[in-house]
This record gives C-alpha cells, sequence and structure tokens, in this order.
C-alpha cells in the first residue's frame, strides 16, 4: 500500500484498526511513534547496486489504555511527514514490536489496515545459478533435469 492509499482510506475512516497476519489487532490504544522515510542502498549478491526507498510508520503500544488515535490526527502526521521530509508517494512499511522489532507490509481489507508478511529473496537469482519457479516448474521431470 502506498502513501496516498492510506490517505485515502482514513477520508473514511471512523476507527483506526491494525490486524498482524495471525488474525489479531493491534491493541485500540496503539500510538504512531514514527513516520519516516527509509533509504536503503546496498550491493546485492550478483553485484549489482541498488536503492530502495520506503515510508516507515512505527507502531508502539504504551500503557495509556484511554489512548486512541483518530483518522484525522494519524492523516495530520502523515501530511506533517510528507512535508517535513520531502516523503513521495512510496509504499508503505510497518514496524510492530513482537519478540524483535518486525516488518510488515500494508493492504486494507475494507475495515482494517493488514500488516503483511515480508520475506528475504536473493534479487541476483540469475547470476547466482538459482533457477526460477517457471524453470523448475517446466524442467521438472524433463530427462536434461536430472532428477528422475
Amino acid at each position: 500500500m502506498k502513501l496516498s492509499e492510506i490517505k485515502q482510506q482514513l477520508n473514511y475512516l471512523d476507527k483506526i484498526a491494525f490486524q498482524l497476519p495471525n488474525g489479531e489487532l493491534v491493541p485500540n490504544h496503539f500510538h504512531v511513534t514514527e513516520i519516516g522515510k527509509v533509504t536503503k542502498h546496498f550491493i546485492d549478491c550478483g553485484g549489482s547496486v541498488r536503492k530502495e526507498e520506503v515510508v516507515n510508520f512505527q507502531l508502539w503500544n504504551a500503557n495509556d489504555y484511554d489512548h486512541r488515535l483518530h483518522s484525522e490526527k494519524l492523516m495530520h502526521i502523515i501530511e506533517l511527514s510528507q512535508k517535513t521530509l520531502g516523503i513521495e508517494d512510496l509504499e508503505i512499511e510497518v514496524e510492530y514490536q513482537g519478540q524483535t522489532i518486525e516488518k510488515f507490509g500494508l493492504d486494507f481489507d475494507g475495515t482494517n489496515f493488514m500488516l503483511t508478511t515480508k520475506h528475504t529473496d536473493c534479487l541476483a537469482k540469475d547470476k547466482c545459478g538459482i533457477p526460477s519457479k517457471e524453470t523448475v516448474a517446466t524442467n521438472a521431470c524433463s530427462p536434461e533435469s536430472e532428477c528422475c
């Protein structure tokens, strides 16, 4: 989900709820403690230099059980962050405290913002000799595949 998409959804919501991949809701009294632009400049295992940018939301729970973040307030925080940090319409990544800081993607199901799982991946499969899923499926039992 991009920043423009969450802003669009906030216009229609009376309450904000985030749902974890296991179905549990983030407690109602969560805070959005940070919104930032995160830039990752790296080299992959194939030697290609890459740069990724995301908008990062950090959710946090305190013991102030009467706290409720309303959509207008979150919209204000987002717009202030965009203006101050020069944040473009980027994909959103959400940090939330599990056993350690966990990172999620973000989606919306019409009612709740869904924290979606993220996975590591090799970005240079062709240079590392890792066959694509299509290649594996196509060559699964051909005589050249050496699997039969």
